[in-house]
Protein backbone atom coordinates (compact mmCIF):
# COMPACT_ATOMS: atom_id res chain seq x y z
CA UNK A 1 0.00 0.00 0.00
CA UNK A 2 1.39 3.47 -1.27
CA UNK A 3 2.30 5.57 2.00
CA UNK A 4 1.51 9.72 1.34
CA UNK A 5 2.18 12.56 3.74
CA UNK A 6 -0.39 14.84 5.13
CA UNK A 7 1.57 17.68 3.29
CA UNK A 8 2.20 16.68 -0.16
CA UNK A 9 5.77 18.66 -0.57
CA UNK A 10 6.72 16.44 2.59
CA UNK A 11 6.45 13.74 0.06
CA UNK A 12 8.91 14.93 -2.88
CA UNK A 13 12.71 13.94 -3.21
CA UNK A 14 13.92 16.14 -5.74
CA UNK A 15 12.33 19.33 -7.65
CA UNK A 16 13.65 18.96 -11.38
CA UNK A 17 11.64 22.29 -12.85
CA UNK A 18 10.72 24.95 -10.66
CA UNK A 19 7.95 26.81 -10.89
CA UNK A 20 9.72 29.88 -11.82
CA UNK A 21 11.08 27.60 -14.95
CA UNK A 22 7.81 26.75 -15.47
CA UNK A 23 6.59 30.30 -15.98
CA UNK A 24 9.28 31.77 -18.17
CA UNK A 25 9.11 28.38 -20.73
CA UNK A 26 5.45 28.49 -20.54
CA UNK A 27 5.30 32.26 -21.57
CA UNK A 28 7.71 31.53 -24.17
CA UNK A 29 5.78 29.01 -25.93
CA UNK A 30 3.00 31.20 -25.57
CA UNK A 31 4.69 33.59 -27.62
CA UNK A 32 5.59 31.14 -30.21
CA UNK A 33 2.69 29.62 -30.43
CA UNK A 34 1.01 33.38 -31.24
CA UNK A 35 3.66 34.24 -33.46
CA UNK A 36 3.11 30.81 -36.08
CA UNK A 37 -0.71 31.71 -36.05
CA UNK A 38 -0.63 34.97 -36.53
CA UNK A 39 -4.05 35.88 -37.94
CA UNK A 40 -5.60 32.14 -37.46
CA UNK A 41 -7.98 31.09 -35.22
CA UNK A 42 -7.03 27.99 -32.94
CA UNK A 43 -8.76 25.31 -31.39
CA UNK A 44 -6.93 24.41 -27.88
CA UNK A 45 -7.33 20.64 -26.87
CA UNK A 46 -5.71 19.34 -23.69
CA UNK A 47 -5.63 16.10 -22.67
CA UNK A 48 -7.50 15.94 -19.27
CA UNK A 49 -6.46 15.51 -16.17
CA UNK A 50 -2.43 15.82 -16.18
CA UNK A 51 -2.36 18.68 -18.65
CA UNK A 52 -5.43 20.89 -17.80
CA UNK A 53 -2.74 23.20 -15.33
CA UNK A 54 -0.34 23.24 -18.33
CA UNK A 55 -3.09 24.18 -20.63
CA UNK A 56 -4.62 27.45 -18.13
CA UNK A 57 -1.40 28.61 -17.63
CA UNK A 58 -0.64 28.52 -21.71
CA UNK A 59 -3.90 29.84 -23.11
CA UNK A 60 -3.17 33.05 -21.22
CA UNK A 61 -0.14 33.42 -22.80
CA UNK A 62 -1.38 33.16 -26.16
CA UNK A 63 -3.06 36.56 -27.84
CA UNK A 64 -4.65 34.71 -31.18
CA UNK A 65 -8.07 33.97 -31.22
CA UNK A 66 -8.63 30.07 -29.34
CA UNK A 67 -11.76 28.24 -28.63
CA UNK A 68 -10.91 25.11 -26.05
CA UNK A 69 -12.14 21.73 -25.56
CA UNK A 70 -11.17 18.69 -24.07
CA UNK A 71 -10.45 15.03 -24.39
CA UNK A 72 -10.05 12.21 -21.59
CA UNK A 73 -7.73 9.42 -22.69
CA UNK A 74 -6.67 6.52 -20.06
CA UNK A 75 -3.70 4.66 -20.48
CA UNK A 76 -1.48 5.12 -17.38
CA UNK A 77 -4.30 4.20 -14.57
CA UNK A 78 -2.51 4.22 -10.48
CA UNK A 79 0.57 2.64 -11.51
CA UNK A 80 3.99 4.41 -13.15
CA UNK A 81 4.01 2.19 -16.80
CA UNK A 82 1.38 3.16 -19.13
CA UNK A 83 -0.47 -0.30 -19.91
CA UNK A 84 -0.22 0.22 -23.82
CA UNK A 85 -3.95 0.12 -24.05
CA UNK A 86 -5.82 3.44 -24.96
CA UNK A 87 -9.18 4.69 -24.47
CA UNK A 88 -11.12 7.65 -25.22
CA UNK A 89 -13.15 8.50 -21.90
CA UNK A 90 -14.01 11.87 -22.63
CA UNK A 91 -14.15 12.95 -26.47
CA UNK A 92 -14.32 16.92 -27.96
CA UNK A 93 -17.60 18.63 -28.15
CA UNK A 94 -15.85 21.33 -31.03
CA UNK A 95 -15.89 19.88 -34.46
CA UNK A 96 -12.78 20.42 -35.83
CA UNK A 97 -12.87 19.96 -39.59
CA UNK A 98 -10.99 22.46 -41.53
CA UNK A 99 -9.60 24.12 -37.92
CA UNK A 100 -6.20 24.66 -36.90
CA UNK A 101 -5.47 22.30 -33.88
CA UNK A 102 -3.34 22.35 -31.18
CA UNK A 103 -3.20 19.55 -29.04
CA UNK A 104 -1.89 20.31 -25.39
CA UNK A 105 -0.24 16.92 -23.23
CA UNK A 106 1.24 17.42 -20.20
CA UNK A 107 4.22 14.37 -21.02
CA UNK A 108 5.00 12.24 -23.96
CA UNK A 109 7.01 9.09 -22.64
CA UNK A 110 6.08 5.90 -24.93
CA UNK A 111 4.06 7.71 -27.58
CA UNK A 112 1.39 5.67 -27.21
CA UNK A 113 -1.55 7.88 -25.94
CA UNK A 114 -0.32 10.36 -28.39
CA UNK A 115 0.00 8.93 -31.47
CA UNK A 116 -3.51 7.25 -31.13
CA UNK A 117 -5.03 10.98 -30.42
CA UNK A 118 -3.11 12.02 -33.71
CA UNK A 119 -4.44 9.56 -35.45
CA UNK A 120 -7.94 10.18 -34.13
CA UNK A 121 -7.85 14.16 -34.55
CA UNK A 122 -6.68 13.64 -38.05
CA UNK A 123 -9.32 11.34 -39.53
CA UNK A 124 -11.29 14.66 -38.41
CA UNK A 125 -9.36 16.60 -41.15
CA UNK A 126 -8.47 19.40 -39.47
CA UNK A 127 -6.74 22.27 -41.59
CA UNK A 128 -3.56 21.55 -39.24
CA UNK A 129 -2.75 19.43 -36.41
CA UNK A 130 0.30 20.13 -34.07
CA UNK A 131 1.27 18.75 -30.54
CA UNK A 132 2.59 20.46 -27.54
CA UNK A 133 3.88 18.73 -24.37
CA UNK A 134 5.04 20.16 -20.89
CA UNK A 135 7.48 17.44 -20.99
CA UNK A 136 9.35 15.01 -23.42
CA UNK A 137 11.14 12.19 -22.12
CA UNK A 138 12.39 10.97 -25.48
CA UNK A 139 13.99 7.97 -23.90
CA UNK A 140 11.06 6.03 -23.04
CA UNK A 141 9.66 6.12 -26.70
CA UNK A 142 8.03 3.33 -28.45
CA UNK A 143 6.66 5.16 -31.68
CA UNK A 144 8.68 7.63 -33.58
CA UNK A 145 7.01 10.99 -32.55
CA UNK A 146 8.39 14.34 -31.60
CA UNK A 147 6.62 17.56 -30.42
CA UNK A 148 5.52 20.57 -32.22
CA UNK A 149 6.73 21.85 -29.21
CA UNK A 150 8.10 21.15 -26.38
CA UNK A 151 8.44 22.85 -22.48
CA UNK A 152 11.44 20.67 -21.33
CA UNK A 153 13.30 17.33 -21.63
CA UNK A 154 13.26 15.27 -19.02
CA UNK A 155 15.39 11.38 -18.19
CA UNK A 156 13.34 8.43 -17.58
CA UNK A 157 12.72 9.11 -14.27
CA UNK A 158 9.03 9.09 -13.27
CA UNK A 159 7.74 12.62 -12.21
CA UNK A 160 4.62 14.17 -10.92
CA UNK A 161 3.38 18.10 -9.76
CA UNK A 162 2.12 20.75 -12.31
CA UNK A 163 -1.00 18.70 -13.10
CA UNK A 164 0.84 14.90 -13.59
CA UNK A 165 -0.16 12.82 -10.99
CA UNK A 166 0.69 9.44 -9.17
CA UNK A 167 -2.40 7.81 -7.98
CA UNK A 168 -4.45 11.14 -8.80
CA UNK A 169 -2.13 12.68 -5.94
CA UNK A 170 0.84 16.09 -6.79
CA UNK A 171 -0.93 17.61 -9.52
CA UNK A 172 -1.20 20.13 -7.39
CA UNK A 173 2.51 20.70 -6.79
CA UNK A 174 3.26 24.32 -8.81
CA UNK A 175 6.58 22.53 -9.67
CA UNK A 176 8.09 19.40 -11.62
CA UNK A 177 9.79 16.63 -9.06
CA UNK A 178 10.73 13.38 -8.25
CA UNK A 179 8.58 11.52 -5.42
CA UNK A 180 10.64 9.75 -2.37
CA UNK A 181 10.56 5.98 -2.92
CA UNK A 182 7.94 5.17 -0.27
CA UNK A 183 5.10 6.21 -1.94
CA UNK A 184 5.16 3.49 -4.65
CA UNK A 185 2.97 0.61 -3.96
CA UNK A 186 4.40 -2.37 -2.69
CA UNK A 187 3.78 -4.52 -5.51
CA UNK A 188 5.81 -2.07 -8.09
CA UNK A 189 9.00 -2.52 -6.11
CA UNK A 190 9.14 -5.82 -7.38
Amino acid sequence: MAHFSANVHEDIKKVLITEEQIRKRVEELGAQISEDYAGKELVVIFVLKGASIFFADLIRSIVVPIRIDSIAAASYGNTTKSSGTVRIEKDIETPIEGKHVLLVEDIIDTGLTLSYLKAYFERQKPASLRVITLLDKPVARKVQLVPDYNGFTVGNEFVVGYGLDYAQRFRNLPYIAIPKDYVWNDEEKE
